[in-house]
């Protein structure tokens, strides 16, 4: 009986292990990228031919470029800071007239989460009218990131087209914002048919990148992990779709060892202070106290620095609100994320600092007024759970907390936890 209960669990564990040490193990090797160099490489040429001509701005907008790739490929700020930089020199040769300089820029703010100052320059580029249509899609991005949804909805109506990329992937942004999961993933099937058919490498990553997180949102999670693959076959350097797989890892098949091996083997080349988080998290599950409070340290040090300016409000804010000692720096942060973009994953913030303060009845007045049927995503949905629970609707908290066992995955084993005490 017993050797039966044996061989049942072992059938049950194998049936829940979707990932293979042979499938990714040969893009964890720390070999140097090639297009890593060639980036390098580029951004010497312009910078080179700058020297020479300092007057020629098509070679700041060149080096910026190059500056914008080298960030994309391994994390570090410097570079967006440089691009930003010489962005701004360009801009301010031409006057402020070429729109595909404002863009970029507007593109640029956008990675530092400087959502106001990209709509700056996006508008200044819709007033020129020149390409409108590509001005017009990030004005969507922007519009949706800074929680103006209307505005956002009227401007994906002017470049509506089913058969357009760049439409349907933000028709997908679009309907996950509105909480239908369904459609996020039609449409972006839909994208990921043009992209394949077009062949353009960069287009097909990023959208199954895109795909396996949604995916991963709606429990598939092996089609969320063969999407993860299909990026790193593209490009072996894809941190994202390593750490994608490094959390199917941990919060699917419960093995923390080898989620902190691939996040190591990724971070030898790729650095950014939210996967010191991530190791944390997954070392807490361990019960590896003093390797958490280390990496929870390391990301304390690298986001000192100015350059990352908000892009980390959000993770600062929860971490602030968990800790007795900073709790008053986290109701500044929660306060300044809200004025930068007035979203409700914003105002959650301000919501759970409150929670963790002890002020319920202001938390509970903030999650009704900004967070209540206006985000569907997991986390802030747990917040409201035990904001609930403290105010004492308990049915309300229950609800919910049926829901959250849905999306065990997306929040994580640790979470998972808090859920089931809801």
């Amino acid at each position: 009986m017993l050797g039966f209960i044996f061989i049942l669990s072992s059938c049950t564990k194998n049936l829940d292990k979707i990932t293979h040490v042979e499938d990714y193990n040969s893009y964890l090797q720390n070999t140097e990228s090639e297009m890593l160099r060639l980036a390098e490489e580029d951004f010497n040429f312009w910078e080179k031919k700058l020297e020479k001509e300092p007057q020629q701005f098509p070679y700041l907008a060149k080096a910026a470029a190059s500056q914008s790739l080298l960030f994309n490929k391994t994390g570090n700020i410097d570079a967006l800071i440089k691009a930003e930089q010489y962005l701004i020199e360009a801009n301010e040769k031409t006057n402020y007239s070429k729109v595909g300089y404002l863009r970029a820029l507007a593109r640029n703010y956008i990675s530092q989460h400087k959502f106001k100052e990209a709509l700056i320059q996006l508008k200044k580029a819709e007033a020129i009218g020149e390409t409108l249509q590509a001005t017009q899609k990030m004005l969507f991005d922007v519009h949706l990131e800074l929680g103006n949804y209307d505005l956002a909805k009227s401007y994906l109506e002017t470049f509506r087209n089913d058969t357009d990329f760049d439409y349907l992937i933000r028709l997908s942004k679009w309907s996950d914002y509105r909480g239908n999961l369904d459609a996020t993933i039609k449409y972006m099937e839909q994208a990921k048919k043009i992209a394949e058919s077009s062949n353009l490498s960069g287009m097909k990553q990023w959208t199954y990148t895109n795909l396996a997180d949604y995916y991963g949102h709606a429990g598939n999670i092996k089609a969320s992990y063969v999407h993860y693959l299909k990026a790193l076959e593209l490009n072996p350097d894809d941190a994202y779709a390593k750490k994608g797989i490094a959390w199917i890892v941990y919060s699917h098949e419960k093995n923390p060892d080898e989620a902190l091996r691939i996040l190591n083997m990724a971070t030898t080349t790729y650095n950014a202070p939210d996967y010191h988080l991530l190791k944390a998290e997954i070392a807490e599950y361990k019960g590896d106290l003093k390797m958490m409070n280390a990496q929870i340290e390391l990301y304390h040090e690298a986001v000192k620095n100015p350059y990352y300016g908000s892009m980390y409000n959000a993770h600062n804010a929860k971490l602030y609100a968990e800790d007795e000692i900073n709790i008053e720096q986290a109701l500044k942060v929660a306060k300044t994320e809200i004025d930068n973009r007035p979203t409700p994953q914003s105002y959650d913030l301000l919501a759970w600092t409150y929670f963790n303060r002890g002020a319920i009845d202001e938390a509970l007045k903030v999650m009704e007024n900004h967070v209540v049927n206006k985000t569907y995503e997991p986390e802030a949905l747990y917040h409201l759970a035990e904001v609930y629970k403290a105010a004492g609707h308990v049915k309300k908290a229950k609800k919910l907390k049926q829901e959250l066992l849905e999306s065990s995955f997306e929040l994580g084993p640790l979470m998972e936890d808090k859920i089931k005490n809801i």
